[in-house]
């Protein structure tokens, strides 16, 4: 009954990789599987340009000729270079309920990671912040989004076991759609429009989008996002291969857009259709037929359920009422389109200025995830 550990080295294995996710929660109501595609694209070295700064490995834990575990092994080079840390990133991490397999699978990791310098690991995480990251401890009975990780309640007690600590918290609310808008809101956003000399722009098209504000957007990530745990600026051509990857998908009904007097953005909020059921029906990959599943929910019967995929405001606007300023701008859309809730998807715990946004909604703080840490 030992473990035997492979080293993806083709793609055969690495499809054998990403899919034991998929056989591993196809019985559960509560998983969400990544779009197979996607997940390619992240995972090969010639498609992901987060491999101009990162390294990365994967592995497959077999008994008896069956799968039952996996786990990516990571360095982010730039990440550790801005932090002062050598730190390896353990992610992409699934397993059976046993401890002959998961001992296998980070003995592996933090031997690679000791091979190449590194001091300590930590994970659940991806190349970059805007991959999957954090282990649910909280929510195993809500349903995830595509977005996040679903995993099950015994993972964190093998984290625990193996003498992993906390790295970090998320934490992740849904939010209930008023059915009007909100008279101090409405209010709120009038006086910071006229205050800051701030205005609401609405493009035309997504390729007017791209154009216009493509880049800036991510650019504003980059700026927003830079103190948060563990952050890696964006790349130059990982922002071109974000723009081909996002902006496509992106309802402009669903995403606001605040500039200044000068056309520069300083604040983004976008959300779109949850696509938790329809990767579910699809069971993940878009050929032969989860297309279809995919395209019914963006364009025939659109779910009830939004996922807010991402908020930024240049950190001078941040507390100053700009985010009243946004939401006000979608809850129209919201309330139009006859949504009823509002997935946050994560937000970390000791991000004050963001969670504080949240405050006046009726909301339920659902899930909660962690990055693990352990010294190697």
């Amino acid at each position: 009954m030992s473990v035997e550990i492979i080293k993806v080295e083709n793609s055969k294995q690495l499809k054998t990789f990403i899919r034991f996710n998929y056989e591993l929660y196809k019985e559960n109501p509560y998983s969400v599987p990544d779009l197979y595609e996607d997940t390619v694209n992240t995972l090969r070295k010639d498609r992901n340009a987060a491999f101009e700064f990162c390294e990365a490995d994967y592995f497959l834990a077999y008994r008896n000729g069956k799968v039952v575990g996996r786990i990516a092994a990571i360095i982010n080079h730039r990440a550790n270079e801005k932090w002062g840390k050598k730190t390896a990133r353990f992610g992409w991490v699934d397993f059976i309920d046993d401890n002959e397999v998961v001992d296998a699978l980070f003995a592996t990791a933090e031997k690679w990671a000791r091979e190449r310098g590194m001091t300590e690991i930590e994970g659940p995480l991806g190349f970059t912040d805007l991959d999957p990251e954090g282990m649910l401890i909280e929510g195993f009975d809500r349903l995830g989004t595509m977005a996040t990780i679903y995993n099950h309640p015994y993972y964190p007690e093998h984290m625990q076991r193996l003498g992993f600590a906390k790295a970090a918290d998320w934490v992740e609310f849904m939010f209930r759609v008023p059915e009007e808008r909100w008279e101090k809101a409405v209010r709120v956003s009038a006086i910071v429009e006229r205050k800051y000399n701030l205005r609401i722009v609405k493009c035309k098209s997504r390729s007017e989008l791209a154009r216009r504000y493509g880049r800036q957007m991510f650019e504003l990530i980059n700026e927003c996002y830079a103190e948060l745990h563990g952050y890696s600026e964006l790349s130059e051509k990982q922002i071109e291969q974000y723009i081909k990857m996002y902006l496509p998908i992106i309802d402009m009904r669903l995403a606001s857009f605040i500039v200044d007097k000068d056309d520069n953005l300083i604040g983004i909020g976008v959300s779109i259709y949850s696509m938790s059921e329809a990767l579910r029906k699809a069971k993940g990959k878009l050929f032969p037929f989860g297309w279809w599943h995919l395209a019914k929910a963006l364009f025939f019967k659109q779910p009830k359920r939004l996922d807010f995929l991402l908020v930024a405001i240049k950190p001078e606007y941040q507390n100053k009422g700009v985010f009243a300023m946004m939401f006000n701008d979608l809850l129209g859309s919201f309330i139009d389109m006859g949504f009823i809730d509002v997935e946050s998807n994560p937000e970390l715990e000791d991000n004050k200025k963001m969670l504080s946004q949240w405050d006046s909604f009726d909301k339920d703080q659902h899930k909660r995830r962690r990055a693990f840490r352990k010294e190697i």
